[in-house]
């Protein structure tokens, strides 16, 4: 089903047949030219195609995130909240309501949705009664010769002119000033196949409905992550910081020893040492979470050099288990990308009937009423009262080849979702296993940092009494500063992880707070 319709051609019968050419042109212009014909008879066939085409046309969109928002308009957004002076407050709510105002792929499916509302109200308009008001004068000059009054018929008038006129006094070239006013209406009485397209028209303004659900629920998957990701940058400075005041005692510690001749050099050098690598540690992390601010400014429309401060902790509670069985039945319920292609199925099923349908006759009827007469002069009545019944006699590889190629398309949307209900099932079985995973390996961190820290405030405790050197002090604050850092990636990766089981579910823009909570979402309770 191509995107952009290109030509429209006059056929026999006072038929349309829409061709699709080369995309030389914008799909608008393609439109225009459709609709300048909806007073006579527009085309009832591929009409529906082109109708999910445009508005379904620009919906794949990656759920990456890349940085470059000409690349995933995910990462962008349309607008910029003005700049305030000083540190502005975000909470993770509040971030994601600016990022559904302001973020540039959801705003594009919004107008994708108006674009289908206004293309259904103007495919409505082929079956309603149209009604128009025309008036014109002008000067004509016309050629009587030309039209079959030769000089020689002249004299057969000769007889009806009054005394005094002779036949010589006509001129077959002669001009007339006239004016003509009337009202136009038209009406078409039976059409089957246009009404399969008001039909198909209809399910795809429900497709581009939810996929501007859709896009919200993307919308709210990347403002999340990015904020949660920030959050645990956020961590990792100040775990970084934690440390360097650790270092920062030690060394001043080990300097004061040295001077007092009770340690060597070296223990200073090796503090010093591990004072400045921390100092990098911070310096990077810093960095990190300067950038991660960066990002989520853009993703929800701040400026980019606006201040803010994170409201939010990073939020960790265990989620209650679903079975598989639950979640497969409510992602069939609420998922938006698989309610799209049920109605995207729905309009190449209803125009697989147009093409049947367009063998059987039409009925139209059309008429006017109004005056005509020589400018100044008097006017006469004129009306026109035409019904026409159209039927195609023969038009065999046009109508098979309009069948043919609605059941492919119709074929390949099944196809279509067949896999999609597949994917959701096995979306959703590696969400719960992540889901678990990311669950286990956050317990397993949380011990290894307590033990790490248990070890270090040993370590130092030796060290301050003089039972071994600073050797092992630098060893375990780098083992808990590596425990530290996968801790807060677990925790990270999990809250991910329900974010991204409550996408998969398709109710992530309503209850992403429930399963960052761990409490059981409204939609799974039995």
């Amino acid at each position: 089903m191509t995107a952009c319709l290109k030509s429209v051609k006059m056929v026999h019968g006072g038929r349309y047949e829409i061709r699709q050419q080369a995309r030389a042109h914008g799909w608008r212009d393609a439109w225009n030219l459709i609709f300048e014909t909806r007073l006579r008879k527009l085309p009832l066939v591929r009409i529906a195609s082109i109708a999910v085409a445009l508005t379904l046309g620009a919906i794949a969109v990656a759920q990456s995130n890349p940085a470059n928002s000409a690349v995933n308009p995910y990462a962008g957004s349309i607008q910029t909240v003005p700049k305030t002076p000083g540190i502005h407050a975000l909470s993770l709510d509040d971030a994601i309501r600016l990022g559904i105002q302001n973020n540039l792929a959801l705003n594009l499916a919004k107008d994708q949705q108006q674009s289908a509302e206004a293309e259904k109200l103007q495919l409505v308009n082929v079956l309603l009664p149209n009604l128009s008001l025309h008036g014109e004068t002008g000067v004509h000059q016309f050629n009587l010769e030309a039209l079959g009054f030769h000089p020689s018929a002249i004299s057969l008038f000769a007889p009806l002119l009054p005394k005094g006129v002779s036949p010589s006094a006509f001129h077959l070239v002669t001009k007339v000033d006239t004016t003509i006013g009337q009202i136009n209406f038209s009406q078409a009485l039976f059409n089957w196949g246009g009404y399969d397209v008001w039909r198909a028209a209809v399910a795809g303004q429900k497709a581009a409905f939810y996929n501007a659900q859709s896009a919200r629920g993307l919308v709210v998957l990347d403002v999340g992550t990015a904020y949660l990701q920030a959050i645990a940058a956020r961590s990792q400075v100040q775990y970084a910081q934690s440390l360097l005041n650790t270092d920062q005692t030690l060394l001043d510690q080990t300097h004061q020893e040295h001077l007092a001749g009770v340690v060597a050099n070296l223990d200073e050098l090796r503090a010093r040492v591990q004072y400045q690598q921390q100092q990098q540690a911070l310096i990077a992390a810093q960095d990190n979470l300067d950038k991660a601010k960066i990002a989520l400014n853009r993703a929800i429309g701040l400026a980019p050099d606006q201040q803010i401060h994170l409201t939010d902790t990073e939020p960790y509670a265990a989620l209650e288990p679903m079975p598989i069985e639950q979640a497969r039945a409510e992602a069939y319920r609420d998922r938006q990308d698989y309610q799209m292609l049920r109605q995207e199925l729905l309009v190449a099923d209803l125009e697989r009937k147009a093409t049947a349908h367009e063998r059987y006759p039409t009925l139209t009827f059309s008429g006017n009423y109004g005056v005509t007469g020589v400018t100044g002069g008097v006017y006469h009545d004129t009306f026109a009262a035409v019904g026409t019944l159209s039927v195609p006699l023969f038009e065999e590889g046009k109508l098979r080849g309009d069948r043919d190629a609605a059941d492919a398309q119709l074929q390949q949307i099944r196809s279509r979702m067949a896999d999609l209900t597949v994917k959701i099932d096995q979306q959703l079985r590696d969400s719960l296993f992540d889901l678990q995973t990311a669950e286990a390996t956050v317990t397993v961190a949380r011990s290894n940092v307590q033990l790490a820290s248990t070890a270090l405030d040993q370590t130092q405790q030796r060290f301050l009494a003089g039972v071994t050197d600073n050797l092992p002090v630098a060893e375990a604050e780098s083992t808990l500063a590596a425990a530290q850092t996968q801790y807060v990636n677990s925790v990270y990766q999990l809250n991910v992880a329900r974010l991204g089981l409550a996408r998969n579910l398709g109710i992530i823009d309503t209850q992403y707070q429930t399963f960052l909570e761990g409490r059981t979402p409204t939609g799974a309770r039995q």
